[in-house]
């Protein structure tokens, strides 16, 4: 599913012109990513977080010049799922 495919269901299902559902999509999705961009998780209950993990300093190894590099430690976003969305999706998703 993308944006766009979102973006016409709510539209279908609220009666709303698709422009403004997309305003609001895309709103959304900026505050999350500015709220992580200033070290703020966001929590929706019922949903799930989008959390910064950080990385911890690792040694990687460039096969092709055989040498190994230090990656520092780092930040990255994720998304935890909450449990009632995780056993929804256990429910009810069939394993192929």
């Amino acid at each position: 599913m993308t944006k766009a495919d979102i973006v016409s269901r709510i539209s279908e299902k609220l009666g709303m012109e698709k422009g403004d559902v997309q305003a609001t999509v895309e709103s959304f999705m900026d505050e999350v990513k500015n709220s992580l961009e200033n070290g703020e998780n966001v929590y929706l209950r019922g949903f799930g977080s989008f959390i910064i993990k950080r990385r911890a300093e690792k040694t990687g190894r460039n096969i092709s010049k055989n040498t190994t590099i230090k990656i520092p430690a780092h930040n990255i976003p994720a998304f935890k799922p909450a449990k009632v969305f995780i056993e929804s999706v256990k429910t009810n998703v069939l394993v192929d």
